[in-house]
């Protein structure tokens, strides 16, 4: 070496770089997974009546009961088996949930990543993906309301029943589609070209298959994109067809399974209510406004749109054709699913997640707007953030997944003691009946005694009759038949449940309805 020279900085392999990021991804899932079940967002978690949906489904594959659901339009199929794997590790009902939330982050932090482009032609992706993770990660952290009609979106991320596989399908289908550009001018590219075109019809097959919502948050906005590049890059429309074709092929899938969907979603839909609907989401905008945090995460997420939108242009006039691409969906995608919510008359806050989720993908592609290299010292940060993260967030995720629920705790007992089956209403029963060794034990009834068929397995109504209840203050009063009252059963104080005991006596169930 000349005296003159550099000594040259010796950089880790590719594959060494790969796991410490996929090593940092999941110290930042840890820690946003505490803060989100350390706060009392918790409630959607862990006791949410909707959120007891995929566990049930595990419980009742598990004991070997008749399979026969009432599902909405969504299946959660991709979240009911991993969340089924992750029961084999014996963690508990709490811990299984919280690990689910973990891993759903997790596989956020592997769709940012394909996102972010392969390391030969992106510049730094790996910092790029955990950029925006830690960006998502401090989103998730400032929610703190327990009411899943909020407008705190990015937490919804961590629970397994609010979309998590269809928010990470989307970003992995914005990455497939970037990856299939950024090989489409390389040499020998054609092959590696078709297999992300293909992947990318595939993932919208399965995604639309399982929760139809991927259609509006992906397909259409997506397809919007592709078709402006397919303006100068024909290339482009093939992958818009393959993301056309495989939603068409979803939707074609899920006729053999119309028998456990309840409810198609085509209620939610009412496009005369547009007024009453984007007054809807302007009060839950306003609520988020006033709540603590709430203002800078919405300021946070407004200049990460924007930022998106000044990354496109930047990009493609440098023709990083692939990178504009996904730039142009961190602002396109709010933009369409924003205006189609309002348009269509929906009034659900779930519906907006892509208002969240997708401006991240502005900071997936910053690296590649650096004016230099950045520096070696991001292996140190990164470093130094999975120690932080893993030091602050593993003690209160323990905490939170092993908290004793005392009340929750003498229903269960007593349910599985009294050897009989019972009832209650569903906000009111389903956390029970998810911790019970046999779910059949508590049947969801209206407060007519029918039986609510709405995610729940109706084998479950199979005993025909019931002859305790389950009531805590949000349950309306029961219509009972004739020559029957609440004043006939013996009473078991539960904290926040009562148990109603009727003894011998069996309360029919009625037809069911959903």
């Amino acid at each position: 070496m000349s005296a003159g020279e550099t000594p040259r900085r010796r950089t880790p392999p590719r594959w060494v770089r790969e796991l410490l990021g996929w090593v940092v991804g999941a110290a930042i899932a840890i820690a946003v997974v505490a803060a989100v079940a350390s706060s009392p967002r918790s409630e959607l978690v862990f006791r949410d009546g909707d959120s007891m949906v995929t566990t049930l489904v595990v419980h009742s594959l598990a004991i070997g009961q008749p399979q026969d659901w009432a599902m909405s339009s969504v299946l959660f199929l991709p979240e009911i088996a991993a969340l089924w794997l992750l029961s084999l590790l014996g963690l508990g009902v709490d811990g299984t949930l919280a690990l689910a939330g973990a891993v759903n982050v997790l596989a956020l932090y592997g769709a940012l990543r394909v996102a972010a482009g392969s390391a030969a032609r992106a510049r730094a992706p790996i910092s790029g993906a955990l950029l925006a993770l830690a960006a998502f990660g401090l989103l998730a952290a400032s929610e703190w309301s327990p009411s899943r009609d909020a407008l705190e979106l990015a937490s919804l991320l961590v629970t397994t029943t609010y979309y998590s596989a269809t928010v990470v399908a989307v970003v992995v289908a914005v990455g497939l589609a970037r990856r299939a550009l950024d090989r489409a001018g390389a040499s020998r590219g054609t092959r590696q070209w078709a297999v992300a075109s293909v992947g990318l019809g595939l993932v919208a097959a399965a995604s639309v298959l399982t929760n139809p919502l991927f259609a509006a948050w992906a397909t259409v906005p997506l397809s919007i994109v592709l078709a402006v590049v397919g303006v100068r890059r024909r290339r482009a429309w093939w992958l818009a067809g393959a993301l056309v074709a495989g939603s068409v092929a979803g939707f074609v899938a899920r006729l053999p399974l119309a028998h456990l969907i309840a409810n198609t979603g085509a209620g939610y839909v009412d496009p005369t209510q547009w007024a009453a609907s984007l007054e809807y989401y302007g009060a839950l905008l306003a609520e988020r406004w006033a709540a603590p945090w709430g203002a800078a995460s919405l300021l946070a997420v407004t200049l990460l749109w924007a930022w998106s939108l000044v990354a496109t242009v930047l990009l493609a006039r440098r023709a990083k054709v692939g990178a504009a691409v996904v730039a142009a969906c961190g602002w396109v995608l709010p933009l369409v699913v924003t205006l189609g919510a309002i348009a269509l008359g929906t009034h659900a806050a779930r519906y907006l997640q892509p208002t969240v989720f997708a401006p991240l993908l502005g900071l997936v592609v910053l690296p590649s707007l650096l004016p230099a290299r950045i520096p070696a010292a991001t292996a140190s940060a990164a470093t130094l953030a999975l120690v932080v993260a893993l030091g602050l967030g593993i003690p209160p995720l323990i905490a939170a997944s092993t908290a004793p629920d005392r009340d929750l705790d003498c229903v269960v007992q007593w349910a599985e003691g009294s050897g009989r089956v019972g009832g209650g209403q569903f906000w009111t029963v389903r956390l029970p009946k998810t911790h019970l060794s046999d779910p059949r034990g508590l049947v969801q009834l209206d407060h007519q005694l029918r039986g609510y068929a709405w995610l729940v397995n109706r084998d479950d109504f199979a005993v025909g009759g019931v002859s305790f209840l389950v009531t805590d203050a949000q349950s309306p009063a029961f219509e009972l038949p004739a020559g029957v009252t609440m004043t006939d059963a013996a009473t078991i104080d539960c904290g926040r449940y009562t148990i109603h005991d009727f003894g011998d006596r069996t309360l029919p169930i009625g037809p069911l309805r959903s």
